[in-house]
């Protein structure tokens, strides 16, 4: 019975750490970009798009079909940037546990 007491306060520890890498999640953030750095987008760990710019040549152009797909990749390599470093955080604070379990991932953090 020790033993399962110990496995629960192990599991306890765990959810506690979980939950404040989450937090702390919020306040971490990526930047993607797009264009050579003509359009950068930052996210936060809870992959919620926190800012957008433009460099203002970019801004000049009549091309707006090329300006609505860098912001689009440039969101992508955000959002890609943001699942990792959630997932690397989050793996971290559960002490490499749940990388174990099977097709475990941590993107569908919201």
């Amino acid at each position: 019975m020790n033993d399962f007491g110990n496995m629960q306060r192990m599991f306890s520890d765990i959810q506690k750490n979980l939950e404040k890498a989450m937090k702390e999640l919020e306040g971490m953030s990526v930047v993607g970009e797009a264009g050579g750095g003509m359009v950068k987008v930052v996210a936060n760990g809870k992959r919620d798009i926190l800012k957008v710019e433009l460099d203002p040549e970019l801004m000049k152009t009549q091309d707006k079909e090329m300006v609505e797909d860098l912001v689009a990749a440039a969101v992508n390599n955000a959002l890609g940037k943001a699942e990792k470093m959630a997932t690397d955080h989050l793996g971290a604070s559960a002490g490499g546990l749940l990388s174990m379990l099977p097709g475990f991932k941590f993107g569908g953090i919201s």
